[in-house]
């Protein structure tokens, strides 16, 4: 069992050592000013429009924070990551150039941890590990500093409480992210907790119709068959969807995960009644702050669009696949990983188009519009401020508009 001496979820006290750091490689003066100046500068003929809220969240800033103690604490120890400390390539990068090598999931979301011995460090992410690894990495003895964000903890939390209790949790997510296997691997932690994992408002009418049983409804084997790789083993509709309860994975779609509670309570109340609902739906609120905040800047944004949206953050990240999406509702936008994705010699913009995690990319030319126009930026919670400043700076050069941000070449690590 993990003791005070391996397991670490507070950091080392090493904050302000690494902090120095931290500022130099992801911080970003540019971005700073125009922030200071109420997120709106223009430059030459290009207004650049900030959203409100955008970039590193609490939790993904408390993760990297716990990472460079991490390497600071021990520096001659080997150190581990399972998977990704969080979805942005650069950030990750970083990581392995300090020296932490990573640990990547198999197909079937499992981990290899046989290269790990007790005098090791592991580090866990922001998205959390499967009760499973985490009881696998217990056991070898080695250090552990967990990094899983306090919104994602709360999340466990409500879902454990629907196990604990005899109802089965219901959660908007993607069945193959980090977040959502570790939130469903807590029914777990009691016999016959259960679950299911729906991806979207489409997939949720299917659970619907299946309680009302609606005209059309899916058969008990084709539901089964429909979701034999998003729900808990042994699951059984007829059963397991008389009593159960609502969340998320906490980087979704903050107004599709209160609808699909909403809809989901709704079919319980058309098949059994009210009062058989107010003893056997529950919904708690699982959303993060920081997701709906960066949602609702763009909402707030997107009430007067800017010619052209620009979203930066990893492809794989849910959260900024989200804002990209929320933003094509209203404006030509482009999501692209970094600033690498704009070529200043050509004016070529590589970005993803589609909302699917693994869409291809798309590449234009003559991508900004002709004469003064509006440019809007906001990135995804798992991007750090200097990859958004080089992006403005790239996109401004393609107009002729020189700015510079000043060199940042990666500090040395400080000694514990």
């Amino acid at each position: 069992m993990a003791t005070k001496e391996t397991y670490f979820r507070k950091g080392f006290g090493l904050k302000e050592q690494v902090r120095p750091v931290i500022e130099a490689e992801y911080h970003s003066e540019l971005v700073n000013r125009i922030r200071n100046q109420g997120c709106r500068r223009t430059f030459g003929d290009v207004t650049v429009r900030l959203a409100e809220e955008f970039g590193f969240c609490y939790g993904v800033d408390r993760a990297v924070d716990y990472a460079y103690e991490t390497r600071t604490k021990f520096p001659d120890k080997k150190v581990y990551l399972v998977g990704e400390i969080i979805h942005n390539p650069h950030v990750n990068r970083r990581m392995e150039e300090m020296g932490i090598e990573f640990i990547y999931p198999d197909d079937e979301g499992d981990f290899d941890f046989g290269s790990i011995t007790s005098e090791d460090v592991v580090l866990l992410p922001a998205f959390g590990v499967t009760i499973e690894a985490f009881n696998e990495l217990e056991k070898i003895g080695c250090v552990l500093v967990d990094t899983t964000c306090g919104s994602v903890l709360l999340v466990w939390k409500r879902v454990e409480g629907y196990a604990r209790d005899g109802f089965t949790a219901i959660i908007h997510g993607k069945y193959t992210h980090e977040e959502s296997r570790a939130t469903a691997s807590q029914v777990r932690k009691h016999e016959g907790g259960k679950y299911i994992i729906v991806r979207n408002m489409e997939e949720a009418h299917l659970v619907c119709d299946y309680i009302t049983r609606a005209p059309g409804h899916l058969t008990r084997e084709a539901f089964l068959e429909r979701f034999k790789e998003k729900s808990s083993e042994g699951f059984d509709p007829d059963r397991d969807l008389k009593r159960f309860g609502v969340a998320n994975q906490t980087t979704m779609l903050a107004n599709e995960s209160m609808a699909i509670g909403e809809e989901l309570e709704a079919a319980m109340r058309e098949a059994m009644g009210d009062e058989y609902t107010e003893e056997n739906f529950r919904s708690f609120g699982t959303i993060c702050s920081a997701t709906q905040e960066r949602q609702d800047a763009v909402k707030e944004m997107m009430d007067s669009p800017p010619d052209i949206m620009v979203v930066i953050g990893g492809y794989n990240s849910s959260n900024t696949n989200h804002l990209a999406h929320m933003c094509r509702q209203y404006t030509r936008t482009f999501h692209i990983e970094d600033s690498a994705c704009i070529d200043t010699t050509t004016g070529r913009i590589r970005h993803k188009p589609e909302l699917a995690v693994h869409a291809p990319e798309s590449e234009e030319v003559d991508w900004l519009p002709e004469g003064p126009f509006e440019l809007g930026l906001t990135a995804g919670a798992s991007t750090p401020n200097n990859k958004i400043g080089d992006a403005l700076i790239r996109i401004l050069q393609i107009r002729g508009i020189e700015l510079t941000e000043g060199p940042r070449q990666p500090l040395p690590m400080v000694e514990g």
